[in-house]
């Protein structure tokens, strides 16, 4: 067994602003449709949401990438990060799982004015 890990921490006003003035649609093409569902539904605090599902993102690349085979490709819209009826979040990947991942745990914080995500997984041996 093998565990690796990943952390990332971004400015809420920095994703705000990638969204509010993005002439393509930015939520498409880093977010998934519940993804954006969930966001939005938080109304005045949406951008605190993207900003965590962003960090998110970030952390699990960090925390997987060097584990990818040379052929594995994963895009911002493979990686979902959800919420349980309780408010945990949880980590789906879409289509492909990468090969050899057992289990993926996630923290995620967010404030005024950071967002924050770690993420641990954990690997079958190789």
């Amino acid at each position: 067994m093998d565990v690796t890990c990943g952390t990332d921490i971004i400015e809420i006003e920095r994703i705000k602003e990638l969204i509010d003035s993005s002439k393509q649609n930015l939520q498409d093409r880093i977010f998934t449709k519940h993804e954006i569902e969930y966001c939005e539904s938080k109304k005045r605090m949406k951008y605190q949401h993207y900003a965590v599902r962003f960090s998110a993102k970030e952390a699990i690349f960090k925390a997987i990438s060097n584990r990818l085979k040379d052929k594995f490709e994963l895009s911002w819209n493979d990686v979902e990060i959800l919420n349980d009826e309780n408010g945990r979040p949880s980590v789906n990947f879409i289509g492909n799982k990468p090969v050899n991942l057992k289990n993926i745990e996630i923290s995620l914080s967010h404030c005024k004015s950071y967002a924050v995500a770690t993420v641990v997984a954990v690997w079958n041996d190789k």
